[in-house]
């Protein structure tokens, strides 16, 4: 008798079963994986700081903040572009796989106490943390055509381009909607959607903005760009291992292979350089271990240590020896931004394809065989390059024919940083024009080139 008075709460418990899975399925918010990432996202942000100092420090003395700058003034546009526009683009559902909905605009709808998809971090840290990716993109191109772009058109083609070109990349790529990530080409981290976009855009900007007067630069200060290389080093660790969205083996691996690659590619760039030069230079050694880590980009979480060092290796001794390419094709990419981050992000994406491994991350499928992954590779970079040109063209034409991009003769000749911005960036020698507690420079032309500029 007690067995049938049973019968009923059974039969209900067995109907809420399915329900109860379901619940159970959904993720949750995890305080380690949520800490991890708040950790990663400051540490991708300090990325974009040691890159003004990277750069900084190889430009000419009366051009080092104005290079600087273009690298901060990214961290205030790009972050009030990517909260209101960008992210949506970017990580909205996506009903063609080219570009996501609407659904973010103005920042609305973006939860900080709902995980983001299947993950276990807040939706709002992740958007915070691809905010970070989104900010050093454009940042990066800014090194191709330091000494001779003008401020004000740097502003304006940056926002087009992050909204235009940065946002359905990284749509195609890392969205779950996105058509190359349905087709299952990798991008760990932004061999991709960061380095190879950045590096043939800075190419067609390059084309664009023409050769400047100067072209052999003397560097100001080698210790700065020693110091932004390391900072960079460091920072780096949360752009890859951040990556793994949680604190697991993934992350782990990823920290583990993005310090070796850079080890490697440091000491490869060294060596070509020593061969070739007899001389290996401090500057080489700090453009080497980025080289080394923008190789390993794409493939950190994806690939063991063997592999991460090898492809530190080629990485560092192929940007080294690409760098002569620009003499060949008569581009003036004055720190060296295609060969290094457009070759080495080339570079990462093909060796993702040939060493990425289901025993290190079960998200590498090959199903299709080892072949079908280094294709869907090269179609990867194909897309990425030719829209990115392409697009990145566009915007530099229209910009140069409305604002302009280009500074004048005499603003190149007496430097940006005087000229733009009435500052020097070792003491006072060019007074800050327009602040009373200076003296102005006595030389008029550059208080007209201020506001020309």
């Amino acid at each position: 008798m007690r067995v049938v008075r049973l019968l009923p709460v059974c039969s209900l418990s067995l109907l809420a079963m399915p329900a109860w899975a379901q619940d159970v399925a959904k993720p949750v918010i995890d305080k380690g994986d949520s800490a991890w990432l708040i950790v990663a996202t400051a540490l991708v942000l300090l990325m974009t700081p040691a890159l003004a100092l990277f750069y900084g420090g190889m430009v000419q003395k009366k051009n080092v903040l104005n290079t600087m700058l273009l690298s901060f003034a990214m961290m205030g546009v790009v972050s009030i572009v990517w909260v209101l526009v960008g992210y949506s683009l970017a990580f909205g559902k996506s009903s063609n796989g080219l570009i996501g909905s609407l659904e973010y605009l103005w920042g609305q709808g973006i939860s900080v106490s709902t995980p983001y998809g299947t993950q276990t971090i807040p939706a709002g840290l992740f958007m915070l943390f691809q905010m970070k990716f989104a900010i050093i993109t454009p940042a990066l191109i800014s090194g191709a055509v330091a000494e001779r772009i003008k401020f004000s058109g740097y502003l304006v083609f940056m926002t087009l381009w992050s909204i235009i070109v940065y946002a359905p990349i990284a749509c195609w790529v890392w969205n779950a909607d996105g058509w190359l990530f349905k087709l299952g080409a990798l991008d760990f981290a932004g061999g991709t959607v960061v380095h190879l976009a950045s590096g043939v855009s800075a190419l067609a900007l390059c084309y664009v903005l023409g050769k400047r007067a100067q072209a052999a630069i003397v560097p100001n200060n080698i210790t700065l760009t020693l110091l932004g290389a390391g900072m960079l080093w460091f920072g780096w660790f949360g752009f890859n291992a951040g990556s793994a969205l949680a604190m697991n083996e993934v992350a782990i691996t990823a920290f583990i292979t993005t310090h070796l690659a850079a080890a490697a590619g440091m000491l490869a760039w060294m060596l070509a350089e020593y061969l070739k030069q007899g001389k290996a230079s401090v500057i080489g050694a700090a453009s080497g271990l980025v080289a080394g880590l923008v190789g390993i980009t794409p493939a950190a979480g994806y690939v063991g240590i063997g592999p991460a060092i090898l492809i530190g290796i080629v990485a560092g001794a192929g940007c080294y020896f690409a760098i002569s390419f620009k003499h060949k094709l008569g581009y003036d990419d004055a720190l060296d931004v295609v060969a290094v981050h457009g070759f080495g992000g080339l570079i990462g994406a093909i060796l993702t394809g040939v060493f990425a491994s289901p025993a290190i991350n079960p998200g590498v499928v090959l199903d299709g065989g080892r072949g079908k992954l280094i294709l869907n590779q090269l179609i990867a970079v194909g897309a990425v390059a030719g829209f990115a040109l392409v697009a990145t063209l566009i915007i530099a034409k229209l910009v140069q024919v409305t604002i302009g991009l280009r500074v004048s003769p005499k603003t190149e000749e007496v430097g940006l940083d005087k000229a733009i911005h009435g500052e020097s960036g070792y003491g006072l020698d060019g007074a800050l024009v327009g602040h009373a507690a200076f003296t102005p420079h006595p030389i008029s032309q550059e208080a007209e080139l201020v506001g020309a500029n």
